[in-house]
């Protein structure tokens, strides 16, 4: 499973820890899911790209 966590939208950096976390409300079982590779890829990944549309348009 590839995980581009870096490019998803809910990649957001904790200023306290000092670290990035994934963001999504998730429970104890979808995330087993995610890390058990029970899919092909994340459910919740939400590209973070802006400018997507735009070029679209374009």
């Amino acid at each position: 499973m590839q995980i581009l966590c870096d490019e998803c939208a809910y990649f957001e950096y904790d200023e306290d820890d000092e670290q990035y976390y994934c963001s999504v409300n998730m429970d104890e079982d979808d995330y087993a899911k995610v890390l058990g590779e029970s899919f092909k890829v994340c459910p919740y990944f939400r590209d973070g790209d802006e400018y997507k549309v735009v070029r679209h348009q374009m």
